[in-house]
C-alpha cells in the first residue's frame, strides 16, 4: 500500500512545498483531506476494496505524522479544515463550492458520526 500511494504522497509534498524545503502545512492538510475523501468514496477508483481502508489510514497517518508530526490524526486534520484558518486556507487554495462542501460532508462524518447520522436520517425522512 505504502509503494502503490507513494506518488501521490510524492505529489501532495510538492504542491504544498512553497519553498524549497518548507512545506505549507495548511495546503497540506487540504491536499490530505480531499485524498482521504475521494479514495474513501470510490475505492474502487484506485484499485482498493473497502476493507483496504484501514491498511491505508495507517499508511497515510505515517504519511501526515512524517509532515505534520507525531500523533497527527485525521480527525486533525478535518478539525483543521472545518475552522477558521482551514476555510481561509480553502479560500486561498481557490477550492470549488462543491470541493468544500466535500470537505465538509467528510469532517461531518469524521468528528461528529452520531450527528451526522442523525442528520443523514433526518435528509432520508423529508425525501420520502
Amino acid at each position: 500500500m505504502k509503494e502503490q500511494f507513494a506518488p501521490v504522497f510524492a505529489d501532495i509534498r510538492e504542491r504544498s512545498t512553497v519553498a524549497e524545503r518548507f512545506i505549507d502545512r495548511n495546503l497540506y492538510s487540504i491536499y490530505v483531506a480531499t485524498l482521504w475523501a475521494n479514495v474513501v468514496l470510490s475505492p474502487e477508483d484506485v484499485g482498493l476494496l473497502e476493507e483496504d481502508l484501514e491498511d491505508l489510514h495507517d499508511v497515510l497517518i505515517e504519511e501526515m505524522e512524517d509532515v505534520l508530526g507525531p500523533g497527527t490524526t485525521l480527525q486533525d486534520i478535518f478539525k483543521f479544515v472545518t475552522s477558521k484558518d482551514g476555510e481561509r486556507a480553502m479560500g486561498e487554495a481557490r477550492l470549488t463550492q462543491s470541493h468544500k462542501d466535500l470537505l465538509s460532508y467528510f469532517a461531518s462524518m469524521i468528528l461528529d458520526p452520531e450527528g451526522h447520522r442523525r442528520y443523514m436520517d433526518h435528509i432520508r425522512d423529508k425525501q420520502s
